[in-house]
């Protein structure tokens, strides 16, 4: 079992940031090593409680699915080894198995979320309008209905401890462009529906997810972040899975629903997660794992 880690301390790499889950240290002036810690995060806060081995669960997650776009979109791993930007055994330790080494790109101000069936935000959303993020949806369906197509619904980047927003197309374009807010839509639904036609006979639904985009110095459009994992993505249990009752999830919709029981505000300071709360995720994210790569972590 890899060790537990909330937060890194690597003396030899300079920090550039430390995310909600991510922390992320420079290695000379073109590349960077990202770290996924143990953290999570619920609600945009930073729960206190560590999910043992989930970091490196995403990480293996990331990196299956970085490998098998390659031919769709180029992502930001890069060649460099870990032993390369971290000569010192002791301290590569702390970070092994969790840690890629990432060609410095320009990140782009867009969350790129992409919906295939309607839950959580979406369903509120349709229930008082019709509509999710501005797009009418077809009258009569029921939670966790799948759409006659998967819909974009693009979100700006908030700042640790704020919100993301929702935004339509249009802010998009003027954010970053036409020419490169078309091609994030337009990846963005591709990677989508080919992870969920490879996911369902794998037992897994694939609700919705994120992906998140950079550029490099050719303004070449670049996957980056993480990809498809039990963090970004909702995966459900497809053999459960029934229109009109909330799908049993692989994902940390289950601390969510955990949370939702609280009298929480869902303001910092997060609280304290059960142990029980903990051991159930750690094995939801390992399942996950496990299904989609069918490799033992």
């Amino acid at each position: 079992m890899v060790p537990v880690l909330y937060e890194t301390d690597l003396k030899s790499l300079p920090l550039i940031h430390r995310g909600k889950v991510r922390d992320i240290y420079a290695v000379g002036d073109d590349h960077m090593l990202i770290v996924t810690t143990d953290r999570l995060s619920a609600f945009d806060v930073i729960l206190p409680t560590p999910i043992p081995g989930k970091g490196a669960i995403l990480t293996e997650v990331s990196n299956y699915w970085f490998d098998y776009f390659r031919d769709t979109i180029p992502n930001q791993v890069s060649d460099m080894t870990l032993e390369q930007a971290i000569p010192d055994a002791a301290e590569r330790e702390q970070v092994e198995g969790r840690a890629v080494i990432v060609k410095k790109l320009k990140a782009l101000p867009i969350e790129a979320i992409v919906r295939g069936y309607i839950i959580g935000s979406g369903w509120k959303d349709y229930q008082n309008s019709g509509m999710v993020c501005g797009i009418k949806l077809p009258e009569g369906l029921q939670l966790a209905d799948k759409l006659p197509q998967a819909i974009y619904t693009p979100s700006s980047k908030a700042a640790v401890g704020e919100h993301d927003e929702n935004i339509d197309f249009e802010a998009t374009v003027k954010l970053i462009g036409e020419d490169l807010a078309g091609q994030i839509r337009d990846v963005s639904l591709k990677l989508y529906q080919e992870a969920a036609q490879y996911a369902l006979p794998r037992g897994i639904i694939i609700a919705d997810t994120k992906f998140e985009f950079g550029v490099d110095e050719d303004n070449c459009l670049t996957l980056i972040d993480e990809a498809l994992t039990p963090d970004s993505s909702r995966f459900w249990l497809a053999e459960t899975w029934r229109p009109g009752s909330n799908p049993q999830s692989f994902d940390k919709q289950y601390v969510r629903d955990y949370l939702e029981t609280l009298d929480w505000d869902k303001t910092p300071p997060g609280p304290e997660l059960p142990e029980d709360v903990v051991n159930n995720t750690t094995a939801k994210y390992q399942e996950a794992l496990e299904r989609l790569t069918a490799k033992q972590s």
